[in-house]
């Protein structure tokens, strides 16, 4: 299953989890899904419970993202001039086992994430490029530019 959100090139696409009596496979990204070009890097990430990682936005990289472990919230904004979403808010929440889901999250949107958990939430995220600092733009998460409160 694969779902489009409101904002141009965001993507949800449902994850499979094989388990059986020893434990459980969780599937992130495949080199044959639709969404994927090229492999740059695959990292985890702990938040630990309420914390709050925005704003950002890559000019080159897209995330692909998935929460095996805990809840998030994932917030993105669309201010690119030529997209037909332009102005548009997303809001997606995932974490297993309901929804273990990937998010893709296209280059030049920005967005956040929040952990919902009692417990520290655990991101993955498979981009399509190394991280490189000089393509990461940062702003404050109480930035008023954004039409979200994190609090």
């Amino acid at each position: 299953m694969r779902t489009r959100l409101s904002i141009e090139g965001v993507l949800l696409t449902e994850l499979r989890q094989v388990s059986d009596e020893r434990g459980m496979v969780l599937h992130h990204m495949r080199s044959d899904a639709p969404e994927f070009t090229t492999f740059g890097e695959c990292y985890l990430s702990v938040m630990v419970p309420g914390a709050v990682k925005a704003w950002k936005r890559h000019q080159e990289q897209t995330q692909h993202l998935a929460v095996p472990v805990g809840r998030v919230r994932f917030v993105m904004y669309d201010d690119r001039e030529t997209s037909p979403s332009l102005g548009s808010l997303d809001v997606v929440e995932l974490g297993r086992p309901d929804d273990y889901l990937r998010l893709c999250i296209p280059r030049g949107l920005w967005y956040g994430f929040s952990c919902l958990s009692d417990e520290p939430a655990l991101i993955a995220n498979c981009a399509d490029r190394p991280h490189d600092p000089a393509d990461a733009e940062l702003r404050s998460d109480d930035d008023p530019y954004f039409p979200h409160r994190w609090r």
